[in-house]
């Protein structure tokens, strides 16, 4: 079976994508399904490539059991598009910036993340970067609420199992 390869997008790769990568990746690995994928992150800019994930970001997601420390921020590529099955953009800014740089026959790939979680009646997950410390848990929330989405989404439609 091919693995199903998911990159998760926000803007500069050190809070909401790799917090993302990180909590699906622990979700699939806790429902023994980690062979099923493969799971990345990256951003649309190249502000911190290289760079471990925020302090905070890796707090909080520590604080649920979930180790991004090991995660290094890259920009997005063009083959990104071509090699990953599923995008999924953590707001409006980054879903413009990647349906722009996508040629159109892979533009079917690109989802906004929370639209795995219609529960939340949101659609972009908000930044936390220059927010006091709280929106990292309130990020953490929202994205393990679309991880779970998003897997019962693959599940019901036959991507797996």
């Amino acid at each position: 079976m091919e693995k199903i390869k998911v990159l998760f997008v926000c803007m500069g790769n050190i809070c909401r994508s790799p917090t993302a990568e990180g909590v699906f990746t622990k979700l699939v690995q806790d429902k023994n399904l980690a062979h099923c994928f493969s799971i990345d992150s990256a951003g649309t800019h190249a502000y911190h490539v290289g760079d471990a994930p925020d302090t905070r970001a890796r707090r909080a997601a520590l604080n649920r059991g979930v180790d991004i420390s090991h995660l290094r921020g890259r920009k997005v590529v063009f083959g990104d598009f071509e090699d990953f099955d599923f995008i999924l953009a953590m707001d409006d800014d980054n879903h413009e910036i990647l349906m722009q740089a996508c040629p159109e026959k892979h533009q079917h790939k690109i989802h906004y993340f929370l639209n795995f979680a219609p529960q939340l009646n949101i659609r972009e997950v908000p930044d936390p970067y220059y927010g006091n410390g709280d929106g990292f848990e309130r990020v953490l929330d929202m994205v393990e609420a679309a991880s779970e989405g998003f897997l019962k989404h693959l599940h019901d439609t036959k991507r797996f199992g």
